[in-house]
């Protein structure tokens, strides 16, 4: 089952059946707001069905589903706008419940953006083919929100780990690998080793002294924890791959989250992600030494 079909089974049946008559290939997102009618995103454009207005009680029951009906459970995720279902990032909001300053859920739903990750193999062929020839510096994919740089990242272990690097992947929003019972849902290559559910920081310490990785791979270093994570592993000696939401590197720099990072050279090279069109183009930079 293709992670389309899994972000189609969690809708109503009646949406089902619209979504199976509509919903084309390289659909991005569906998005579900109350009071107007589901809509998806595809090439960067939103297209709305010819259905009924969403109601908030039909965003509870998907919320439900993705959970397995204990949203108690999902509490840390929900507090960071999200839950991740089998691989699938499922955006929130609504009015917030507070407790000491912090979300800590949502009295009301009405919102929902359900992300649909895809494979998209061959994107990044060449910049792979550079750093190999380059031993594989570490590297940075940088891109804004929507750009792709989970499936950029995605295509890149891959690759990698194909080519006989041990990668070791702190997945731990679950959307790299979108791993369930059957096993992981996108192909991370022969030789990736892969952590899910766990903080970058303790994953990373996990798959170091279990594992031995020549590379260590992240998503979305957006935290100070996460980047205290890659200055550890870095003092380890291992490779590193990761991800980081900015339009480019000056954008990049002005961000306290990642001064640090590049104030001490952790990454020489950076892969940028360009958005036009609906077309996404993919540029590898090296740093400055």
């Amino acid at each position: 089952m293709d992670q389309l079909q899994i972000a189609e089974e969690l809708l109503p049946a009646a949406w089902r059946q619209a979504c199976e008559q509509r919903l084309p290939l390289g659909t991005e997102e569906i998005r579900l707001r109350c009071g107007k009618a589901p809509s998806y995103l595809i090439g960067g454009k939103e297209q709305s069905f010819r259905t009924s207005p969403v109601e908030e009680e039909q965003l509870q029951r998907i919320l439900e589903k993705a959970t397995g009906a204990s949203m108690h459970a999902a509490a840390a995720s929900l507090s960071q706008g999200y839950l991740s279902y089998r691989g699938i990032r499922i955006g929130v909001c609504g009015s917030a419940s507070l407790q000491n300053g912090a979300i800590s859920g949502f009295r009301r739903i009405s919102s929902l953006a359900i992300r649909i990750p895809r494979a998209c193999r061959g994107i990044c062929d060449e910049a792979a083919a550079r750093l190999l020839r380059d031993g594989v510096p570490n590297t940075l994919i940088i891109g804004r929100p929507g750009d792709g740089k989970t499936t950029a990242l995605r295509e890149l272990i891959r690759v990698l780990a194909d080519s006989g690097l041990r990668i070791g992947v702190v997945d731990e929003r679950n959307e790299l690998a979108a791993m369930d019972a059957s096993g992981p849902g996108f192909d991370l290559g022969r030789c990736s080793d892969v952590l899910t559910g766990v903080d970058k920081r303790v994953g990373m310490t996990m798959l170091l002294r279990g594992m031995n990785p020549q590379i260590l791979a992240m998503d979305e270093i957006t935290r100070p924890s996460d980047a205290e994570a890659v200055l550890q592993a870095r003092g380890c000696g291992v490779g590193i791959l990761a991800s980081a939401h900015a339009a480019g590197m000056e954008e990049l720099r002005q961000r306290p989250v990642y001064r640090q990072l590049l104030e001490q050279k952790v990454f020489s090279a950076c892969l940028l992600i360009r958005r036009s069109g609906g077309e996404r183009r993919y540029t590898l930079e090296r740093l400055g030494s």
